[in-house]
Order: C-alpha cells, then sequence, then structure tokens
C-alpha cells in the first residue's frame, strides 16, 4: 500500500509540472482576443485567432491584404477591435466590406500600418526626443501621431483629430508588431 501511495504521489507531482508548464507557456505570450499570439506567426495568422479582430480579419480578406500581412514586414499595426469597429456609423463596415469599396477599405486599413517593427519602447522613445509626440508614416501616406495620455496610456492620433487608446501593446509577430487599439 505504502508503494501505491508513492506511485500516486509521483504521478500528481507529474501532473502538477505538466500543468504549471502548460499554464506557463500560454502566459508566456500576450493574450489577445482569448487566444495566445504566438511569435512564430505572422500578424495575419495571428489575428484570426483573435475573437476581438473578426471585423479585421474580414476586412484584410475583402481588402485582398492577407498575403501583404502574411510576408516579411516588417510591419506595425494598430489592430481595432471588433468594439472599435462597432463604434462606427451604422452600416460602415457593411459599406466598406463591399467589392465596390475595396480602394476605400485599403486605404483605411493601410493607414492602420507603419512600415517597420515599432515597440511600445521605440514609440516613447520617438515621442520623447519629438516634443512629446512621435509622428509616423503610414503605409497608406498619411500619418498618426502617438503621444503619452493620463497616467500610462498611449495614444493614436489621425490626421483629423480622432484618438486612439492603445489598449495592447506590443504583441510580437514574426513580421513585425501589433498594438490593439479602441477605436477606427
Amino acid at each position: 500500500m505504502n508503494r501505491n501511495l508513492k506511485t500516486i504521489s509521483a504521478i500528481t507531482a507529474g501532473s502538477l509540472l505538466l500543468a504549471t508548464g502548460a499554464v506557463a507557456a500560454i502566459q508566456k505570450y500576450p493574450m489577445v482576443g482569448g487566444a495566445a499570439m504566438l511569435p512564430t506567426r505572422t500578424i495575419a495568422q495571428n489575428a484570426v485567432n483573435s475573437r476581438d479582430h473578426t471585423t479585421l480579419v474580414a476586412a484584410v480578406k475583402a481588402a485582398g491584404l492577407v498575403d501583404t500581412l502574411n510576408g516579411p514586414g516588417p510591419f506595425t499595426v494598430f489592430a481595432p477591435t471588433n468594439a472599435a469597429f462597432a463604434k462606427l456609423p451604422k452600416g460602415t463596415v457593411e459599406t466598406l466590406l463591399k467589392p465596390e469599396n475595396k480602394g476605400m477599405l485599403t486605404s483605411v486599413l493601410t493607414y492602420h500600418v507603419v512600415p517597420g517593427r515599432m515597440t511600445a519602447a521605440d514609440l516613447a522613445k520617438n515621442a520623447a526626443a519629438h516634443g512629446g509626440k512621435a509622428t509616423l508614416t503610414t503605409v497608406q501616406g498619411g500619418t498618426l501621431t502617438v503621444s503619452k495620455g493620463p497616467g500610462n496610456s498611449w495614444w493614436v492620433g489621425d490626421a483629423k483629430g480622432g484618438k486612439a487608446k492603445i489598449t495592447i501593446a506590443n504583441v510580437g509577430q514574426s513580421n513585425g508588431v501589433i498594438h490593439v487599439v479602441d477605436k477606427v
């Protein structure tokens, strides 16, 4: 009986070690939309696993940008959530997803992409060197301004004065980095 107890104890201890290792592996990578974002995957490969980015993924597919976001990059993507898209006026997303509006959709999406890998530390350093605001040129050709907000928050501003809060920063990808934002 003592031998059985030792065997059960050894099995239990082994199971706990395996479970702890699995939890540590999951926590090692940022969670976005309920999915671990693996740095060995591309921006597009990780985005499809986030339940918070289904609208963005549908838009990327409709615009024909999947291959680009699976490409070598590197890119920095300010990725709006489903909730961010839901804040747009009623019918906006549906209109943008129509085939005849592919050019406009592509313009909107590429306005959220900056060439290169810009981590939060890079953005902060750039902002500090330029009076508190980092000005970035997007793939679309427009500009975004990143600045520090209240507390430790960081905000992304567009040319029209719209602002989005970075809610999850530094989501590393094999071809760049994603910063999740709360507005389109």
